[in-house]
């Protein structure tokens, strides 16, 4: 019989890896691939039965590919941190793992959780990610910093889970800002990577761009107010994302360091 192993990437998530170690107690390995955690991660993870591996961070692609190298079994389960499986996505996963008729691959839909609010819309309902739920081999993931790409190697087509999961990606608004910020600077270095000329304008255009299709074109304004901050946070995010590449093309990421002549 197929067995099922699921992995966790943390960092630092010791408020929130306890809900998603405790929804997927029942699978056959838990892994935890932490990046060198300086709170309780790593107890809490072993204290639950997760087996702990220690990859060094350079970009969420390279993360993942060594996360399903640490996993054991024939099936894999990508659970993140904020992420908790419900009791329905575990019988229907379970049925996957078990039956000879499966797919090699499938999109897990996700139910957001914004400050206080169950997201309908503004892109987050349903949420596919990656594929969540593979045959080990079938995915690997491009050397991405953020929003890394993946190849799905197989013949058949991807399949999607009718149960979803639950996602809680802010604790409150401050992780927000924090994110938008982190995520900016990683996306910043991957347009480094390509031939893409910036520009404020393109900053701003993109920024615009993203805000105004999570308000509008995807009904975030039916989300009330976790819907606004969720579109202007990705208008902030967007923008300085582009922003900083602009920064970095022209060597004034440092624009600080101006010297002692001041005259």
């Amino acid at each position: 019989m197929s067995k099922l192993s699921v992995y966790i990437i943390a960092f630092n998530e010791e408020e929130k890896i306890v809900k998603a170690l405790e929804s997927v107690q029942w699978a056959d390995e838990i892994i935890v691939a932490d990046s060198f955690s300086t709170d309780n991660t790593v107890k809490i993870a072993q204290e639950y039965g997760a087996k702990v591996v220690q990859i060094p961070f350079n970009g969420f692609g390279e993360l993942r590919n060594k996360a399903i190298s640490a996993c054991s079994h024939n099936w894999i389960f990508s659970l993140d941190s904020d992420e908790r499986c419900t009791k329905a996505a575990r019988q229907e996963i379970k049925q996957i793992v078990e039956s000879d008729q499966s797919l090699d691959a499938y999109y897990v839909p996700r139910r957001n959780y914004v400050l206080g609010r169950w997201i309908k819309h503004s892109g987050f309902y349903p949420d596919y990610r990656q594929p969540q739920l593979f045959k080990k081999g079938v995915l690997k993931f491009k050397n991405d910093a953020v929003h890394e790409r993946y190849d799905v190697i197989s013949t058949k087509e991807c399949g999607y889970l009718k149960s979803f999961i639950h996602q809680v990606p802010f604790k409150n608004l401050e992780e927000i800002i924090h994110k938008a910020n982190r995520y900016s600077t990683l996306g910043a270095h991957k347009l480094l990577e390509t031939d893409k000329k910036p520009g404020m304008v393109k900053a701003l255009f993109h920024g615009f761009w993203a805000s105004f299709s999570i308000y509008v074109l995807k009904l975030g304004f039916l989300d009330g107010w976790p819907g606004f901050i969720i579109a202007f946070g990705n208008f902030e995010g967007t923008f300085y994302k582009y922003t900083k590449h602009y920064l970095l093309k022209a060597g004034l990421d440092k624009s600080w360091d101006i010297g002692g002549d001041d005259t």
